[in-house]
Formats: C-alpha cells, sequence, structure tokens
C-alpha cells in the first residue's frame, strides 16, 4: 500500500520571520560577550552588506559571505556557542519575531502540516529557533565541527538562491512531500527558486522585486511592516483620546 504524500510550509527566516539578520543577533551576542573584537564583526557585517546588496548569485560575494559567516564561530566550542545561542534568542530574536508570519505557521501546523525554517544562517541556531516557535525542523548552512568545535568551514554550500530549493527537494524526497501541495514564504526575490520549487507560493513582507512578481503571478502577499507602523501611530492616538475622555468626564460628586 503507496504512502500518502504529506504537506509542509517552508518559511524563510531573516525579514520574514524576523526583523532583522539571524547572523546579525548571533554576531552581536557574541560580541558583547568577549568573543571577538569590533574588527572582527566590521569585516562579517561588511561580508554580509555587499553579499546582499549584490542581489545576484555572484560567486565571489557568496564565497566571501560564507567565509565571514562560519570564521567568527571557529575554534569555539559547540556546547558553548549553543548556550550563547539560547540566550541571544530570549535576547534579541524572540521580541524580533512578526507574529503574523507565526500564525501562518502554526495554521499549518494546526492543519497536520509540517513547518519547516530554511535559512542561509547556521543551521544550529535555525534548528533552535524551529524548536523554541514548535515548528518540525530547519534547514540551513552547516558548520564544520571536529572534537566539539567549529572548524571555521563550511560542510557543503551556503543555502542561498537556489541551493534552498535544492535542500527542500532532497528533504522532499526523505519525508515523503508532495511539493505540489506543499507552501513556502518569503521576502526575497533572491528566494525564487524556493518560492517557486513548491505549488503554492506566498510573499511575506516582501521586497520591491518580488512585491511586483507576486503581483503577476498572483501569489498570496502579507505584508506585516504596515500593520505594525499603524499600531505604532494608532496606540499612542488611542491612548490619548481615552485620557483625554477621561479627563471631559464629569466627575460624580460625594455624597
Amino acid at each position: 500500500m503507496a504512502l500518502t504524500a504529506k504537506r509542509a510550509a517552508f518559511f524563510d527566516v531573516d525579514n520574514t520571520l524576523i526583523r532583522g539578520s539571524t547572523l546579525y543577533f548571533l554576531g552581536k551576542g557574541m560580541y558583547q560577550r568577549g568573543y571577538f573584537t569590533k574588527k572582527d564583526i566590521s569585516r562579517f557585517v561588511l561580508a554580509n552588506l555587499r553579499f546582499r546588496l549584490t542581489g545576484k548569485e555572484n560567486r565571489e560575494e557568496i564565497k566571501r559571505f560564507q567565509d565571514a559567516a562560519t570564521d567568527f564561530i571557529g575554534g569555539h566550542n559547540v556546547e558553548d556557542i549553543g548556550k550563547i545561542a539560547q540566550e541571544i534568542y530570549d535576547q534579541y530574536v524572540s521580541p524580533a519575531l512578526w507574529q503574523g508570519t507565526i500564525d501562518i505557521a502554526q495554521k499549518h501546523l494546526s492543519a497536520g502540516e509540517e513547518v519547516w525554517l530554511v535559512t542561509a544562517a547556521p543551521e544550529d541556531m535555525a534548528v533552535l529557533i524551529a524548536k523554541r516557535l514548535g515548528f518540525t525542523g530547519a534547514l540551513g548552512s552547516k558548520a564544520e565541527t571536529k572534537d566539539g568545535k567549529y572548524t571555521g568551514a563550511m560542510l557543503g554550500l551556503l543555502l542561498h538562491g537556489k541551493e534552498k530549493a535544492v535542500a527542500v527537494r532532497e528533504l522532499a524526497l526523505q519525508k515523503n512531500l508532495n511539493l505540489d501541495d506543499c507552501y513556502s514564504y518569503s521576502d526575497s526575490h533572491n528566494d525564487f527558486p524556493l518560492l517557486q520549487c513548491v505549488g503554492h507560493p506566498s510573499a511575506i513582507n516582501p521586497d520591491a522585486i518580488l512585491s511586483l512578481r507576486a503581483m503577476a503571478e498572483g501569489w498570496p502577499i502579507h505584508d506585516f511592516r504596515r500593520a505594525r507602523h499603524l499600531a505604532k501611530i494608532v496606540s499612542p492616538v488611542v491612548v490619548r483620546v481615552a485620557a483625554l475622555g477621561t479627563w471631559l468626564t464629569p466627575r460624580r460628586r460625594r455624597r
């Protein structure tokens, strides 16, 4: 008897699930704990910025970013970095989560579908985020370890662009997932391969190029940035109006 294919939803992380960069949060937390100098983190941030501004599959920039992303944890104990990652999640990642994205993921879980994170960030950090949120699992860039320490090298390629689609297809074979019935979510046009490898792609907080493509293709678009900005404007106004109403309401005289 043939097994019935399962369905899953795949979510990008940076600016899709959280406001900002997972690697930036990790680097900031490690810097604050004395793991490296301002020069080290400046080099990493510069590589990150150059990589993001390139916007294309530029092998040189991807290699530069890939080296920077793994070099800063090189030589450090895996267990120690794991403990720090827990603290960084509580300090930086948790407050930066997009609740709207979590709500979408929870709907998939409630429907009996798997939820996977797919990110260029270190897989260990991605797995931690997935566990904290009760998701099925995570796919990320794999850092090499030896004798309980990170070597500073990467296993395989950076999980970016088309590599995300490759990883999802491999997972689909392992998990018996029917990708035509699966979902994917991202904020970036760099994730076209991820979005197009499933039957139901969606955009979350899309950049300009992805926004245009999503509208042309009729893909669902969720923009939680506007809702958050509106809340910042509306909430203070509501508080002021309520306070004004209280002040203007005549007080009853005591008998």
